[in-house]
C-alpha cells in the first residue's frame, strides 16, 4: 500500500493536531508501513480508504484511537541512558528523603512511558537502594497517550531481546519470572506503578505535586511552542525543590522557560528557577 502527498500531507496535519508530533517528509514510508497494517486490520484495500474513513470519524474515536497508536514512536528500554537513573539512586533520591523526612512522601512521575521499562527501572532502584521508602507514602506514576503501550506496561510481560537491552542479570533474576518465552515482572514491582492515559498536548487531570518528573525522549518530537508549553506546565505540578529529567538528545536551549540545568554526578537535569 502507498501514500499520495496529498494524504500524507493530511496524516501529517492529524497527528500534529492530535500528539503534537511533527512527522518529516522523509518519514512516508514509516507511516505507510503502519497505516498499511492498521488498513488491513480494517479489512480495507488501500491507505486511501483508511484516511476517507479516518476523515469523516468523530473525535476520539476508536479508529483516531488506532492511527495515533499506529505513528507514535514508543522506543524505551530498561535503564535507558544510564546515568539519569545513577544520578537519582546516588544523588536525587538521598536528597529527597532528608527534605521529606518529615512528611514522608515522595512523588514520581514518568511521562509518555511508552511499555513501562522507565517506570519499572525506577521501581527496582527504589525496592532494592531504599527499603526504608516502604514506610513512606510512595507515589510513582507513568503515563501516555497510547492505550495500547499502558496495556501492555501494566501486563509487564517483555520479550528476550527487551530485558536483554540494559537491564542487568541481577535485577532480571530478582525481579522478574520466566513466562514461556518471555518474562513478567514480579507483583511486587509492577504494583508500585499507576498507569494512567495522559496526551501532553492536551488539559492535563489534576495530579497533584511530583517532586521528580522523567519527560525523556519525547520533546524531539514537538515543535518549539509545543515544547515550551509542556515545560511550563511540567514547572506548575513540580516541586519548587524538584527535578526534571530529560533525554540525552534534549535540551532547553532557545526556549522560554523557568527551569535552570544542573549536574547531577554524570546526569543533567533541571530544577525550577528560584524567585
Amino acid at each position: 500500500m502507498t501514500i499520495s502527498a496529498r494524504q500524507f500531507g493530511f496524516v501529517r496535519d492529524f497527528l500534529r493536531r492530535k500528539s503534537g508530533i511533527v512527522l518529516q517528509e522523509s518519514k512516508s514510508y514509516l507511516v505507510e508501513t503502519r497505516l498499511s497494517a492498521v488498513a488491513s486490520e480494517g479489512r480495507l484495500e488501500t491507505i486511501d480508504q483508511l484516511i476517507e474513513r479516518l476523515r469523516s470519524s468523530p473525535s476520539g474515536s476508536s479508529l483516531e484511537l488506532k492511527v495515533v497508536d499506529a505513528l507514535t514512536t514508543n522506543e524505551t528500554s530498561f535503564f535507558r541512558d544510564v546515568h539519569p537513573f545513577m544520578a537519582l539512586e546516588k544523588h536525587v533520591i538521598p536528597e529527597l528523603m532528608e527534605e521529606r523526612a518529615a512528611d514522608r512522601t515522595l512523588r514520581i512521575w514518568c511521562a509518555a512511558c511508552s511499555t513501562g521499562q522507565e517506570p519499572i527501572t525506577i521501581a527496582m532502584i527504589l525496592r532494592d537502594a531504599f527499603p526504608q521508602l516502604r514506610q513512606w507514602k510512595v507515589d510513582l506514576v507513568g503515563t501516555d497517550l497510547s492505550s495500547e503501550v499502558l496495556a501492555a506496561a501494566r501486563e509487564g510481560k517483555y520479550r528476550q531481546f527487551e530485558v536483554g537491552r540494559g537491564l542487568p542479570a541481577a535485577k532480571l533474576a530478582k525481579h522478574f519470572d520466566r513466562a514461556g518465552t518471555s518474562w513478567k515482572v514480579k507483583p511486587e514491582i509492577l504494583s508500585m506503578i499507576d498507569y494512567q492515559p495522559l496526551n501532553l498536548l492536551q488539559r492535563w487531570p489534576a495530579m497533584g505535586t511530583f517532586d521528580i518528573v522523567f519527560l525523556r525522549n519525547v520533546l524531539i518530537y514537538f515543535d518549539l511552542a509545543v515544547k515550551e508549553d509542556i515545560v511550563r506546565r511540567v514547572h506548575r505540578v513540580l516541586a519548587p525543590d524538584g527535578y526534571l529529567f530529560m533525554g540525552a538528545a534534549e535540551t532547553m536551549i532557545n526556549m522560554q522557560q523557568p527551569f535552570e540545568r544542573v549536574t547531577v554526578g554524570r546526569a543533567i537535569a533541571y530544577r525550577p528557577k528560584k524567585a
